[in-house]
């Protein structure tokens, strides 16, 4: 029968259960998604920053991979073996040259490894010199912004979160630090720990880090982790009036349990792009420390203490500063325009 379109009667029809072919069609469902997701996305689209996250993934891959193959040690002087005359062929070879005994084994029809960077004064693989020279700079950088991390989250959250005279006392002793001289204080916080520690770790199994390595964690631990407490307390300030904080209060929660469960995963996206832009600072403090001498023992290299050697012949072999120079800046501004990324990858105040 043909329905009258004037009729006051509910056409049931258009009330039936839609199929899952029409709801299919119909309805088009945004696939779930998390927060990380969305911020690794926009960290993808980001091509500066997922250039300078390759660029950094290469140099500590190669760091870490090269050495396990490479023929030549970083300490290994060539022309030195027992009971036999330095060979002076060896010392300052120039990229791609070869010492008396090596020349004499190409020119029998043997094959040799090239020096790609040449040698140092020592005789010494250069190239191998540079690629543990970076493998040093990346650890330092990592491991002192995790030791600045662990100090700055645990004095900032305890500050922002108790507040009155803890928070006043905190923020003083915050500021006393900050007054300092930082560049002085690093020199000579490192000269006098260079020398306590020395006899202190003696036999023990901190010997073979060496007292300049030590020396460099503990200044870092003394004096960088107030930039790092005083973000983290002022993002505690803000999350501590939130209402699941103090419902959490009401039912008689802890602050430790309040700060470890609420507040810290809260703000986890600030500090973990605090702490990727904390590493080239650590990287860059190291490098001038082994440049004035105060960094690795040698013959351990870092890129700062290369650097400080290449003075000796900067007339001669300009190269042996120019090479550890532009991988400290190609390091250093890949870091920071990383961390760069992330920032405008994981803030949510920036992403509204």
């Amino acid at each position: 029968m043909k329905k009258n379109i004037f009729s006051g009667h509910v056409d049931l029809d258009m009330f039936l259960p839609a199929s899952d072919k029409e709801k299919e069609y119909m309805v088009q469902m945004r696939p779930s998604s998390t927060f990380f997701r969305d911020g690794v996305k926009r960290l993808y689209k980001n091509k500066v920053a997922f250039v300078s996250f390759l660029i950094i993934l290469v140099i500590a891959l190669s760091s870490i991979l090269i050495p396990a193959f490479w023929p030549y040690s970083y300490e290994t002087q060539l022309g030195v073996q027992p009971g036999k005359p330095v060979d002076a062929s060896y010392n300052n070879l120039a990229p791609f040259e070869y010492g008396r005994t090596e020349q004499a084994k190409i020119d029998a029809g043997e094959r040799v490894f090239p020096h790609i960077f040449g040698t140092d004064a020592a005789g010494r693989d250069y190239f191998i010199r540079v690629i543990y020279g970076t493998r040093v700079s990346l650890a330092v950088g990592l491991f002192a912004s995790i030791i600045v991390l662990i100090i700055g989250m645990l004095i900032g959250s305890v500050s922002g979160y108790f507040g009155g005279k803890v928070d006043m006392v905190i923020m003083r002793f915050v500021d006393i630090i900050y007054s300092l001289p930082d560049m002085l204080m690093v020199i000579l916080l490192s000269a006098v720990l260079k020398l306590t520690l020395k006899p202190l770790i003696a036999g023990t199994a901190l010997e073979s880090i060496g007292s300049n390595m030590i020396s460099l964690f503990i200044v870092f631990a003394l004096l960088y982790w107030v930039g790092m407490a005083r973000l983290i307390r002022g993002q505690i300030l803000s999350l501590r009036e939130q209402e699941y904080v103090l419902s959490a209060q009401a039912t008689g929660a802890k602050g430790r349990w309040i700060i470890t469960k609420h507040l810290i995963p809260n703000c986890i996206s600030v500090v973990i792009i605090s702490s990727a832009l904390q590493i080239p600072s650590a990287i860059f403090t190291e490098s001038y420390l082994s440049f004035l001498g105060l960094g690795v023992n040698a013959p351990m290299p870092s890129l700062g203490s290369l650097a400080s050697e290449a003075l000796n012949g900067l007339t001669s072999y300009p190269y042996r500063l120019v090479i550890p120079a532009i991988v400290i800046s190609l390091i250093v501004l890949s870091l920071n325009l990383f961390g760069d990324g992330l920032r405008d990858a994981f803030d949510p105040k920036l992403n509204q």
